[in-house]
């Protein structure tokens, strides 16, 4: 039995423990806190500004999103799902500091170096100038044979783990890091003090050397929120997710959730895995796609047609083609790139219906030379596979290919965009704003909608006329016994149009022909017309 006074003893020691400890966890906070008072005042340990200089990512458009890259000397923490990208990503990070001259350090406690090595042979990189800390360093480190103490094991784990990362660094004095990952490290801290302590420690040793380093955490349940003790020590958080939809390819996509003295650009942002790393789609906004353009009328070369559209197609303007299967919406497009073509502007046509062999033969039999355009590379067609491609890739797509020079775009069709893209919610709003940006920088946007039906009064699958300066409606009608098409402009925001409906043909070899006005019937564009006038008034074509 414990005497009292032995007992008294003990309970003096439990207390100055105690109160050591509640001491060196009050130093702790109140040094955190200072620094992170220095950060948010935008300065470093010495006083440098952290949002002066940046670290390039080396990630193809993540620089975009992050307003010229992280500010160096942070603290970041890249967190996502399995299989979103993230170590690809650190790698990327490390390699660019290579490339700049810069000592890098890659730490994980996750993975072996074997396997860091078949992930960097799939993109083609070579990690040998890069100091790797692997997980069997660390399991050297914490055999049982070394662990013969009376302390709790994790308080030794963490201990050994956190001596052999500060000793590497204070060696190597890296100016990037990238530490893979914080679910293990958080393992073995198993309490929150225990961990947000390691955790301080690391980043106040990592602020010596003005180490920029990327913390890669895994979010396993996407209703998991950002661990709180990494959120207050972090200058910044990027998450990563993956999206598998009903049908197709996995969607990948990122957000800065957080960025210090930065102003970047929020929301979700696309990206890919492919050979050579990540490649990410900043998000479109149309303020910051404005220039200076001629306006004007783009004529199709055709007489009739200008006339119909009251001169032609404005420059910066939206046109939507509307009409049923095989009345002649995509050949209307393809005249007006043919004509642009011979004056010498570049247009780019996306084909999401048909193949890009098949459109250039139909349009071989027309009589349209589209092939030595395209080998002169005045004309580009792009055939979109389905369910294989993100709304943020296809609008970057797009709009490179104005900064290259094209001056009209083409859409063929809305019904397969939307098709192909199973999942997004926000469709109409992502090609609302794509318009807009091709608006402000003169570009003639042409955007094919099917109808459904083929006789009849004919329904679009969606509502996209608001999206549209101009529309124009394709219809079939029946005359003489014979199934004929028509066309009618029925919509023109920047200027005067006609209001009368032509007859509009595809002959073979010779292309469209649009008739005068059809002024003898009554009801063509309802699907049942009357005709009142003579067969010399119809197109003949044979």
């Amino acid at each position: 039995m414990q005497s009292p006074r032995n007992a008294k003893r003990g309970s003096r020691s439990s207390r100055s423990r105690l109160e050591v400890r509640l001491k060196e966890r009050r130093a702790l906070d109140a040094a955190n806190k200072k620094l992170e008072r220095e950060i948010q005042r935008g300065k470093g340990p010495e006083g440098e500004s952290l949002a002066d200089e940046r670290c390039l990512s080396g990630v193809d458009g993540l620089d975009n999103i992050l307003a010229g890259g992280f500010p160096r000397g942070g603290f970041y923490l890249i967190q996502g799902d399995p299989g979103s990208g993230k170590t690809t990503l650190a790698l990327q990070f490390l390699l660019e500091g290579l490339r700049r001259g810069e000592k890098v350090f890659y730490i994980t406690l996750s993975e072996t170096k074997r396997e860091l090595l078949q992930v960097a042979r799939s993109h083609g990189w070579s990690l040998d100038k890069i100091p790797v800390l692997d997980l069997s360093a660390v399991e050297n480190l914490l055999r049982p044979e070394a662990q013969t103490t009376v302390f709790h094991p994790s308080e030794v784990e963490l201990a050994k783990v956190s001596r052999l990362l500060l000793d590497e660094v204070r060696k190597t004095q890296p100016a990037r890091v990238a530490f893979d990952s914080l679910s293990e490290f958080r393992l073995m801290a198993e309490t929150p003090l225990r961990y947000r302590r390691q955790l301080l420690a690391l980043k106040h040793q990592f602020t010596k050397f003005r180490s920029t380093v990327l913390l890669i955490d895994d979010k396993m349940d996407k209703r998991e929120v950002v661990d709180p003790h990494v959120l207050s020590l972090t200058h910044g958080v990027i998450d990563m997710e993956q999206l598998s939809p009903d049908y197709g390819a996995s969607r990948r996509r990122m957000r800065i959730s957080k960025l210090r003295a930065v102003k970047f650009r929020e929301g979700f942002h696309d990206y890919v895995i492919a050979t050579g790393g990540l490649r990410v789609f900043p998000r479109v906004i149309v303020a910051e796609h404005r220039a200076q353009f001629r306006p004007g009328p783009v004529s199709s070369g055709m007489k009739e047609l200008d006339a119909l559209f009251g001169g032609g197609l404005d420059r910066g303007t939206t046109t939507l083609i509307l009409g049923q299967a095989g009345t002649g919406k995509s050949s209307l497009a393809l005249q007006y790139a043919q004509h642009m073509a011979d004056e010498g502007e570049q247009s780019m046509i996306f084909t999401f219906d048909e193949t890009r062999s098949v459109m250039l033969s139909r349009a071989k039999g027309l009589g349209f030379n589209l092939e030595k355009a395209i080998d002169d590379g005045i004309i580009t067609v792009q055939q979109v596979d389905p369910a294989e491609l993100s709304p943020g890739e296809f609008a970057v797509r797009i709009l490179r290919s104005v900064e290259a020079g094209c001056k009209l775009v083409a859409i063929d069709s809305l019904n397969g965009y939307l098709n192909a893209m199973p999942g997004e919610k926000y469709l109409n709003n992502q090609l609302h704003e794509l318009c807009s940006c091709l608006n402000q920088q003169g570009v003639v946007t042409i955007l094919i909608l099917a109808q459904h039906g083929l006789a009849a009064a004919a329904e679009a699958p969606v509502d996209l006329s608001y999206l549209s300066d101009t529309v124009a409606s394709l219809r079939y009608f029946e005359a003489s016994g014979e199934v004929k098409q028509c066309i009618a402009v029925v919509k023109k925001r920047s200027g005067h149009h006609e209001k009368t409906i032509r007859e509009f043909k595809l002959i073979r070899g010779k292309g469209i022909v649009v008739s005068e006005p059809l002024k003898d019937f009554q009801g063509v564009l309802t699907g049942v017309p009357m005709f009142r006038g003579s067969q010399k008034q119809m197109v003949e074509g044979r």
